[in-house]
């Protein structure tokens, strides 16, 4: 009788504590382990990025294959630009750590580039890496973490 009084005065402890914990560090979601949305806009270009060229613009790339590619080569999440270039991923906090999104993992565009202009490569990949640029507040604990593309290359 005597252990479980203090079986349940140590899980009462543990569930008053819990909050307390919670909030000094923010949140197990606002910290390193937040749904983490990846956004940008590709375009028709060897580094992905807008050009002016002889004062016309790049155009963008529809239809692209965009992957988050992490440690050798795990596609975590996939999806294809829309009609104006524009893609958006979203992992959630079981399939990152936003410390490894940020160092071990990159974008990568597997459609070719000739198939928005014939000019330019068909073999290799567009690759970036990641970069954040903030938070969103999401209610209560949950914050979503904004990440960005950098710089693309393109990778035979």
């Amino acid at each position: 009788m005597a252990s479980s009084k203090v079986f349940l005065i140590f899980i009462l402890a543990a569930l008053i504590a819990t909050p307390v914990a919670v909030a000094q560090l923010g949140g197990l979601l606002g910290g390193l382990l937040a749904p983490t949305s990846i956004e940008g806009v590709l375009f028709c270009s060897l580094n992905g990025k807008i050009d002016v060229l002889n004062g016309a613009t790049t155009p963008i790339f529809p239809d692209a294959s965009v992957q988050l590619r992490c440690g050798a080569g795990n596609v975590v999440s996939s999806t294809t630009t829309n009609g104006s270039g524009a893609f958006s991923l979203v992992t959630s906090p079981v399939q990152s750590l936003l410390s490894s999104l940020l160092s071990d993992c990159n974008i990568v565009v597997t459609t070719p580039l000739s198939t928005c202009n014939a000019t330019l490569p068909s073999v290799g990949v567009l690759q970036a890496p990641l970069q954040i640029v903030g938070k969103t507040a999401g209610g209560g604990l949950l914050n979503i973490v904004k990440l960005v593309t950098g710089a693309f290359q393109l990778i035979n």
